[in-house]
């Protein structure tokens, strides 16, 4: 037995759940007489919708695929091996459910070892070896081709990505040395480090061939076929594959400080991941593998024992699994079908519904207001995106029309809304109009028809309450921008019946957005927790704490923007407006600033001005705020804000808000940006003590979203 099939048997022990890929090697003569030709194929079963992923059983099977044509090669028997994977989807990578159990340093830095030990033979075969990515490719899944000799991807191959420093990794088993020694430093910065940090941006198969990562690209109908061919005409030399040359002078290093400033500006040197991939790839300058692949093995095993990379597959799970399968969600089969959609409001946000529910439901949807002019601007704002669509290329000039065809405007909503099966509202943040707004809608609609709103704050109890039917009422509150933030709470009134809900959740996922049940609270989740962690920040600044302390005293938490920018890009009327609701409910915890209100009234937009180019305090806003005495640190700053998030989700989950924790973090990471690396928020309270020193208790249990004890 060979060392690394020991270092795999050993390794896969602490597996015990893993989905094992299997790897068939099938021999058959190349065309154009190239010759004999062994092709492994990556497999875990017979459901084409499963990813295929690399544990060490698996990796053990791939060995020992490797010894077979290793001694092939090596007779002479054959004349090159080829890697592909079942239908549509090559490989996603390292079989996460197995690393985020691993207890013991050796055993993570087992796994890195074991990966590079069985992907480096392919570089390492008497024959030249290719790659033929025909479907999704992740992780160590494009590594593994990385080590081949040669490419080639699928045109219509729909995801492809380093995703590693997304959840808190490196890539691992080859990538971050490989690939910038393949594509230059600069292309491979931008794959590995500003894709994955970009909310784990994918590249298609005609960007993975641009990029230089492919030698070939075919079409995805007969793709392996065209694969074959092009290999063919490679081992007689009828084709010779160019690279260009890489500079491994300063733009090697001009690429690596680029990266460094992408991390910089997305975690703020709070997540290891990113510097820990940098300094591979400045590293790996000087064209030496075996460095690169131990200083990738070392980096593998001190991340997968931090607890960064725990956080990061927390959330990965939540959003992929939890995200799907609602918790609360009452039964699908309840659910009312929805063949016309009504919209109360035309203005920017009413329009931008109207126009996610035409792309995603394709039924009629009509939009009213309270004159022509406002309908006429929100008719013409959806056909202005759909025009935006056509001219990308996204839909065709059928679609395009058959689009505009479907979406109208009305005043009268009996006309509007008369055979309408859901009517969302969209109006002024006021209880009053709502309520207005719903008892015209009842007046008009059918009996089936659900109402639901988009409030962000108000109460949907209040609002159905004056209805002759407030259980068919349910609050459908969507994030700016609309296309962007996948989250949707669905906020159930005291007298929402099932089908009302139900139906709400399966509109949700036609719309594909990630919803979560919520309970009618003041604000629901992401706002009441934005603004207590907002207002701290506004209430030491009140009290004397200079603005550029306050806002760097949370930089540690690696937020997508600090929290004056936030509330710029929310709005200072908005934000006042949900501190001013929480201050009504809860007015010992949450108070409204005087200092926001001024700014609100003296008509400013935010607390900064960008002449510079970068955010400086605007001298207005500066002559507006008015401070008390009390001047706090950074790390005050920092402990007071974080104790005030604790105590909030503490009494939210006290109240049942939501169902767990685990749907306050989801609703952060997908409604407000909240760092996946840090699992939302509640994992990062457990790791710093901020849970237990607030609350007395942590909100997970020992081993979710960290190191199990």
């Amino acid at each position: 037995m060979s060392t690394t099939a020991e270092l795999l048997k050993g390794a896969a022990e602490l597996f015990p759940d893993e989905v094992v890929t299997q790897a068939h090697v099938r021999h058959f003569d190349l065309p154009l007489g190239a010759g004999r030709f062994a092709l492994i194929t990556l497999d875990n079963g017979h459901d084409h919708t499963k990813p295929t992923t690399f544990g060490p059983a698996s990796l053990a099977n791939l060995n020992t695929a490797l010894d077979q044509v290793e001694k092939e090669a090596a007779d002479g028997e054959i004349v090159g091996v080829g890697i592909t994977g079942k239908p549509f989807i090559f490989a996603v990578g390292a079989d996460l459910k197995g690393v985020e159990i691993l207890k013991e340093y050796e055993h993570a830095l087992a796994i890195g070892k074991g990966g590079h030990e069985v992907f480096k033979r392919l570089s390492k075969l008497a024959v030249p070896t290719f790659a033929y990515y025909n479907g999704a490719a992740m992780g160590g899944g494009v590594e593994v081709g990385l080590h081949c000799t040669y490419r080639t991807v699928s045109a219509a191959l729909p995801a492809f990505s380093l995703p590693e420093v997304f959840l808190g990794l490196v890539p691992g088993w080859g990538g971050c040395t490989l690939l910038p020694n393949l594509i230059g430093a600069d292309k491979a910065v931008s794959v590995i480090i500003e894709n994955s940090l970009n909310q784990n941006k994918q590249l298609k198969g005609k960007q993975v061939y641009e990029l230089g990562i492919a030698d070939a690209i075919f079409e995805g109908a007969d793709f392996l076929e065209q694969s074959l061919i092009w290999t063919a005409s490679v081992l007689k030399g009828e084709i010779v594959v160019d690279r260009p040359v890489i500079d491994r002078g300063e733009a090697w290093d001009q690429a690596v400080a680029k990266g460094r400033f992408i991390a910089d500006g997305k975690v703020h040197g709070a997540a290891p991941a990113a510097y820990r991939a940098l300094d591979i790839i400045a590293a790996a300058k000087n064209g030496d593998l075996q460095q690169g692949y131990d200083a990738e093995d070392k980096a593998l095993a001190d991340l997968i024992m931090g607890g960064e990379l725990r956080a990061g597959i927390y959330a990965f799970n939540l959003v992929q699994k939890r995200g799907k399968r609602p918790a609360g969600a009452p039964d699908k089969n309840l659910a009312r079908p929805v063949t016309k959609v009504g919209v109360v409001g035309a203005g920017l946000m009413a329009s931008q519904l109207a126009l996610l529910f035409l792309r995603r439901l394709e039924v009629p949807v009509v939009l009213t207001d309270i004159d022509q002019e406002r309908v006429d601007k929100g008719v013409g704002y959806v056909h202005a995106e759909i025009d935006k669509l056509l001219g990308k290329g996204r839909i065709n000039q059928d679609k395009a029309n058959r689009l505009k065809a479907l979406v109208t405007g009305v005043l009268d909503k009996a006309e509007g809304f008369a055979d309408a099966d859901f009517v969302i509202e969209a109006v002024f943040e006021e209880m009053g109009v709502k309520q207005k707004v719903f008892a015209e809608v009842e007046a008009v609609a059918p009996a089936h028809a659900i109402f639901a709103t988009n409030t962000s704050s108000l109460s949907v109890s209040e609002m159905a309450s004056k209805l002759k039917h407030p259980e068919r009422v349910v609050g459908f509150h969507f994030f700016n921008p609309v296309a962007v933030l996948p989250l949707l709470e669905i906020v159930r009134g005291e007298q929402t019946d099932d089908a009302s809900l139900a139906t709400a959740f399966a509109v949700a996922k036609k719309l594909k957005k990630t919803a979560v049940l919520t309970k009618d609270a003041p604000a629901f989740v992401v706002n009441r927790i934005l603004t207590r962690f907002m207002g701290e920040i506004q209430n030491v600044i009140d009290e004397g704490t200079p603005v550029e302390v306050a806002e760097k005293a949370v930089e540690p938490l690696g937020l997508p923007m600090s929290p004056l920018v936030l509330l710029e890009l929310v709005g200072p009327a908005i934000g006042l407006h949900v501190s001013e609701t929480l201050n009504k409910a809860f007015p010992d915890r949450f108070k409204v600033s005087p200092n926001l209100k001024a700014v609100v009234e003296a008509g400013k937009r935010g607390f900064y001005v960008y002449d510079s180019g970068k955010p400086e305090l605007d001298p207005e806003v500066a002559a507006l705020l008015k401070q008390g005495d009390t001047v706090l640190t950074e790390e005050q700053v920092r402990e007071r804000v974080l104790d005030a998030v604790a105590q909030e989700i503490g009494l939210m989950l006290d109240e049942g808000v939501v169902a767990e924790a685990q749907d306050i973090d989801l609703c952060l990471i997908t409604g407000a940006g909240w760092p996946f690396h840090l699992g939302g928020i509640t994992p990062y309270l457990d790791r710093e003590g901020v849970s237990e020193r607030v609350n007395g208790k942590r909100f997970l249990e020992p081993g979710v979203a960290s190191v199990p004890a």
